[in-house]
């Protein structure tokens, strides 16, 4: 392989969306360079996609191993650009935010929102804001969510963090045109990933007692169904590579099935309206 080959960084390649997208990403002969948290997952995805695959094993949220990583991206592009970086290294756990404990609502901003920028400031300069390097300047890709856009209830420290995720983003790309950096943010919808297999072990057993026990067993019941029914992670990926290859991007790519239903009316209507229809299964839950 040389150096011209595209080289992609991308977070959180273990399982899901992130591994999804290395396997995509490798398929159209992009060298991935994924950020694992443990040996053994490196060894593991290395396994599967060979020569293709590097792994960085830092978490987003350890600043200092995020930069150790750096060089090691560095020494393979020779004097070139990154071709792209993908923020997709992610948690979600639900609960109502008036109990849901403090520290793990920090935990969603930490990972989900600092977290993204932690590694895009690491590796800004080999995306070109170090305009010593050659060749075009590469791209970044966030991944939101849905729930960046439209707040369901329980998903509060989640859908905080993917909101604040965006906000950023937007001002990253504003900031980083000088460079010809752009950015742009991607928003799956429900995925078939083990974020859902992760949800489940977070059982409303932890907000027994409260007024919500009953609606958040009905609401975990049907994300569960949503998310297990959803997209193939692989469907995110394809979108990740349009992303980073498009002559002229979006700015933001909804990856979503019932796309009019479940994106395009809920961001049409007034909150208000939403507010009501959410009320009623609310309603229902608790009568139920």
């Amino acid at each position: 392989m040389t150096a011209r080959e595209p080289s992609v960084v991308v977070t959180g390649v273990s399982t899901g969306i992130g591994l999804a997208t290395a396997r995509v990403l490798a398929g159209h002969g992009v060298r991935v360079f994924g950020s694992v948290r443990n040996p053994a997952d490196a060894e593991r995805v290395r396994a599967e996609l060979r020569e293709r695959f590097t792994p960085l094993v830092f978490d987003v949220t350890d600043a200092e191993a995020i930069r150790a990583a750096v060089p090691v991206v560095a020494d393979r592009l020779g004097g070139e650009t990154l071709f792209g970086l993908v923020n997709n290294a992610g948690i979600a756990i639900g609960g109502p935010l008036i109990h849901q404990p403090l520290e793990e609502v920090r935990r969603h901003l930490e990972v989900n929102t600092l977290g993204a920028l932690a590694v895009t400031q690491a590796f800004a300069p080999l995306l070109g804001a170090d305009r010593a390097r050659t060749g075009n300047p590469g791209r970044i890709v966030n991944i939101s969510s849905v729930a960046g856009r439209i707040s369901a209830p329980f998903l509060g420290a989640y859908a905080g963090s993917k909101r604040a995720l965006e906000g950023m983003s937007h001002s990253l790309r504003r900031e980083l045109m000088i460079f010809g950096i752009d950015v742009i943010i991607v928003n799956p919808g429900s995925v078939v990933t083990p974020i859902w297999d992760k949800a489940e072990q977070n059982t409303p057993s932890r907000y027994a007692g409260t007024d919500y026990e009953p609606m958040l067993e009905r609401f975990l019941e049907r994300a569960l169904r949503s998310g297990r029914s959803g997209l193939p992670p692989e469907a995110v990926g394809e979108v990740v590579w349009t992303a980073l290859t498009a002559r002229r991007p979006r700015t933001f790519y909804p990856v979503v099935r019932r796309r009019l239903l479940n994106w395009t009316i809920p961001l049409a209507l007034p909150a208000r309206v939403i507010d009501r229809l959410i009320a009623k299964r609310l309603r229902s839950s608790r009568e139920g």
